[in-house]
């Protein structure tokens, strides 16, 4: 998926050129608080920001020094397959230099940048530089069939060596018309199989359009081998297919989702309207499927309405005892893509809300989704994440609601991120976004239960709780709610007790509301039975927040009082103390290494 930049804005010096920069690419303005009079959203700390959307994955555009920037994102360089473009702008846009990611869109959005401003791109990636061209960055609507070979290939040519331009598609491929005519390279431009190597470079202009359609539970093998048999015997390379497209009815069909795994191309989807269009246009319609599914034709109707009026059949169907495949063959690539993609639903740990505990994959999937679901202060936590982006805010206590509401706009087409503070499996909506799908009655619709559910972790409330205090929980330890809205009390207690008697360490979540305030009480009393009264115990409130607060009690010293909904209880066990450090006392449960040491000494 494309994701839009972020134009950052750190000084009232560079705020003009940074509006200029973010209006020429219709991107989002962040601005430095207190510094930058208007903007779309606002950050505190320059490098913290530009280092949570460089993680999330989104392209940063700094108006700022470079130095900036690189400072910023230097900790959380690995991979530049997979790290977004960085690129900083002076401050009166007269320079523009791709830091990061030339080949991956930098230096196609410093192009863009100074064609809005007037000024010069420090473009240092010596293809672009010296031959206008990056091989291993074709434009949309092709693919590179051995990416793997760009580099050898580019550095021969710099070296001054020629290529030569054949295949059926060579007078399409315009963007490789400034390369050096001579023989050592050869680049075929192709949608047939080529035999590709270090010396020979295929690109495939993504022209064609599979339509797949399949019985329920068909085997992922069958369709797949039905596929790659029917592109072979066509003389079609995988690589030429833009996507694979069906009827919606098959948005959650294993075999069809492995089926665009495999081809590494996006799933479109289609009603039985959309393809009950293309009848017309079918080789081989059949009014069994239409008895069936309300449309003549799944796969061949499914690529016509992919490829578009002006495409063809160029494979008519072809079937086995579970599935059928066609191909349409359009015009022009395929950048654009019809249908609608598959809904996915994240459901995300954000952790106890500061973006330093919140990990890479959560503010990806938060950058990804479309709509942000949640309760409204969960997504008033995300900050400048959440800026520009369409948000459903639910109360407390209104949680099925949200998820119901949640899963149908996935159902719809959309990439949704159900927010959750802490991590969402952990007494959060995971658990209740499963039982959904799962219930047979007063569930969620049939295209709810189609949509691709992703559950990413946060830190919870008790890890926050433990770093916090040392290390609590170092043995053995269990997590108990006290809230019997939804748990009897009779089962509370009954737990309580065990955890008592097992002498676990124990946190406590939801241990008190405003009219719940007795459970917490009572489980002190239970725990003074079976541990010593100087048990150590822990209070963390509003954890990672700037109102956080860490407070050690004994506990029969633990006031009910003194305790909110937003505070997580930590009870040690028999073994937990506290130690003295210089920057004060830190409670730990040991597991018994030393004495482990001392035994085999």
């Amino acid at each position: 998926m494309v994701v839009t930049p972020v134009v950052l804005a750190l000084s009232a010096s560079g705020e003009a050129v940074a509006r200029r920069v973010a209006e020429a690419l219709d991107a989002p303005l962040h601005g430095r608080e207190g510094r930058v009079r208007q903007a779309d959203a606002v950050f505190a700390d320059a490098l913290v920001h530009a280092r949570d959307l460089f993680a999330a994955g989104v392209p940063v555009i700094g108006v700022c020094a470079s130095g900036i920037l690189i400072r910023a994102v230097a900790p959380m360089l690995s991979d530049k397959r997979r790290e977004p473009p960085v690129v900083s702008v002076s401050d009166d846009g007269s320079v523009v230099v791709p830091l990061l990611g030339g080949h991956r869109g930098a230096n196609r959005l410093a192009q863009q940048i100074t064609e809005a401003l007037g000024g010069k791109a420090a473009v240092t990636t010596a293809g672009d530089v010296a031959l206008g061209v990056a091989l291993d960055e074709p434009p949309e609507g092709w693919r590179l069939v051995n990416p793997g070979d760009a580099k050898g290939a580019m550095a021969g040519l710099l070296s001054g060596g020629g290529v030569h331009i054949g295949g059926e598609a060579a007078e399409a491929a315009d963007w490789l018309s400034g390369l050096p005519d001579g023989d050592g390279l050869r680049i075929s431009c192709t949608m047939a199989p080529e035999e590709a190597g270090p010396d020979h470079l295929v690109f495939a202009p993504q022209r064609l359009a599979l339509g797949v359609g399949c019985a329920r539970n068909c085997p992922p093998e069958e369709l797949s081998a039905l596929v790659r048999e029917t592109l072979a015997s066509a003389g079609l390379d995988p690589a030429a297919l833009a996507s694979v497209s069906t009827i919606d009815l098959k948005a959650d069909e294993p075999a069809v989702i492995a089926l665009s795994t495999e081809l590494d191309v996006p799933l479109r989807l289609f009603t039985a309207e959309e393809l009950e269009a293309e009848a017309d246009r079918l080789a081989m319609p059949s009014d069994v499927v239409f008895a069936e599914v309300g449309c003549h034709g799944v796969s061949e109707g499914a690529a016509l309405a992919q490829g578009g009026p002006e495409a063809g059949l160029h494979v008519v169907k072809r079937k086995t005892a579970n599935a059928t495949c066609a191909v349409a063959l359009a015009p022009e690539p395929l950048v654009e893509l019809r249908g609608r993609p598959r809904g996915r639903l994240s459901v995300v740990g954000i952790g106890p809300g500061q973006s330093g505990w919140r990990t890479p994959e959560a503010s990806k999937l938060i950058v990804e989704a479309e709509e942000l679901v949640g309760y409204g202060l969960y997504i008033d936590l995300l900050g400048p994440l959440a800026a520009g982006k369409a948000r459903s805010d639910f109360p407390l206590g209104g949680e099925e609601d949200r998820c119901r509401y949640a899963l149908e706009r996935a159902g719809e087409g959309r990439d949704v991120a159900l927010i959750c503070s802490g991590d969402a499996g952990i007494y959060a909506m995971g658990a209740l976004v499963l039982e959904l799908l799962g219930r047979s009655e007063k569930g969620v619709s049939d295209a709810a239960r189609r949509v691709e559910v992703v559950c990413a972790p946060g830190v919870s409330a008790l890890q926050a709780a433990a770093a916090r205090a040392g290390a609590p929980l170092g043995h053995d330890f269990c997590a108990i709610s006290l809230s019997d809205l939804l748990t009897p009390r009779a089962d509370i207690v009954r737990r309580i007790k065990a955890a008592a008697e097992g002498d676990f360490v124990i946190a406590f979540y939801n241990p008190v509301s405003k009219r719940r305030r007795t459970l917490l009480a009572e489980a002190r009393e239970t725990l003074l039975g079976h541990r010593p009264p100087d048990t150590p115990v822990l209070l963390a409130s509003s954890l990672g927040r700037p109102e956080e607060e860490i407070r050690f009690r004994r506990l029969d010293a633990l006031e009910v009082d003194e305790v909110d909904m937003l505070t997580v209880v930590l009870v040690g066990s028999s073994q937990s103390r506290l130690v003295q450090l210089g920057e004060g006392p830190r409670m730990v449960t040991p597991r018994g290494y030393a004495a482990k040491a001392f035994a085999g000494g």
